[in-house]
């Protein structure tokens, strides 16, 4: 008999744009990461999670003597959780959450191998999935393949977008077809439809081709989704051919998608590490807000507007993301969800 699957035991994962309870967070602790910028890394941690917690609970997971220094620089609304971790971004290590029919949570708990074996050790923050089930008596489903949540959005309604570039890397499940993934996103998400957008960013170093940060969905059969600065941007080309994916695609109900243009992402410099991309793209939806990077430059405020007009019922919020983007990401990698709903063990 096979074993039981969120699928099949009623489950499905809800959309970042749904309800939260609360949004979860990893704080900075490999300074060999962070080329001396420890400090400065986690002081925008700590104003995303201030930022965050202006809507919503923020838990906050660190190492073991570590709980003060979340305390000090996030403040009230951020709660400091100790467990053994090895980096920062809970998005693609954490757990991801599915809710049923009757508002009960459970977790599940994809294989994470530090986006392909890049940064090591990472069986800490492989783990830790476990560890949080374990603290807060969550039911947790082990899923038998590597996914990282940053690599994939659902909207609520059976349809989940992800990249080729990034699900099919032989660095992630080489033994997998796609066929296969496919099959694993519908037993452990409960999804019906897969969209795959060929193309992740080109300044994407890290994730291998990570929806965040190129798309977002806004709201059921609306996608936002990165523009090139022009014809000689690297991105255009991929862009186009994701676009073009994109518009031609159902969703699960059998929809069109209306494709929003995203802002066109923008660059910062930091002393002593060279430009940086502000990939405002790589927001996070809290409740009624939206938590975007930005860079101190001209093009914050363009962006920013953008941005309210495709969330006329939520408050834009800026933070600051150049340090985060040396990390590899913006806000969006560095939080994760905790749908509306009781844990169910």
């Amino acid at each position: 008999m096979d074993a039981p699957t969120p699928r099949s035991d009623g489950f499905t994962m809800p959309a970042e744009f749904d309800v939260h309870q609360a949004t979860w967070m990893s704080w900075p602790t490999n300074r060999s990461l962070w080329d001396g910028h420890l400090d400065a890394a986690r002081d925008e941690w700590a104003a995303t999670a201030r930022a965050v917690a202006a809507f919503e609970p923020v838990v906050m997971v660190c190492n073991d003597g570590e709980a003060g220094d979340v305390r000090g620089r996030c403040g009230e609304g951020v709660e400091p959780l100790e467990q053994p971790i090895d980096d920062s971004w809970l998005r693609d290590n954490g757990p991801i959450f599915v809710r049923n029919e009757a508002g009960e949570l459970a977790l599940v708990h994809f294989g994470f191998n530090s986006w392909g074996e890049k940064y090591l050790p990472y069986d800490r923050d492989a783990r830790l999935p476990e560890l949080l089930a374990a603290h807060f008596g969550i039911r947790r489903y082990r899923a038998p393949f590597v996914l990282e949540g940053g690599s994939f959005f659902v909207d609520g309604e059976g349809t989940l977008l992800t990249t080729e570039q990034c699900l099919l890397d032989p660095n992630r499940n080489p033994s997998l077809t796609r066929e296969e993934i496919e099959d694993g996103l519908r037993s452990f998400l409960g999804v019906d439809t897969v969209i795959w957008l060929p193309h992740g960013l080109v300044e994407d170093r890290d994730t291998d081709g990570h929806i965040d940060g190129l798309a977002q969905l806004v709201r059921p059969g609306v996608v936002m989704l990165a523009i090139a600065a022009d014809d000689d941007d690297p991105n255009a080309p991929r862009f186009a051919e994701d676009r073009a994916t994109l518009t031609s695609a159902r969703d699960a109900t059998g929809r069109s998608f209306e494709v929003l243009d995203g802002p066109v992402n923008s660059w910062a410099t930091i002393d002593g590490v060279g430009p940086v991309v502000i990939p405002y793209m790589n927001h996070y939806l809290a409740n009624g807000a939206v938590i975007v990077p930005v860079g101190g430059g001209s093009e914050d405020e363009p962006a920013l507007e953008l941005l309210g007009k495709a969330y006329p019922d939520r408050e834009i919020v800026g933070v600051p993301g150049a340090m985060i983007s040396h990390g590899g990401g913006g806000p969006h990698c560095i939080t994760q969800q905790v749908p509306a709903g009781t844990f169910v063990s």
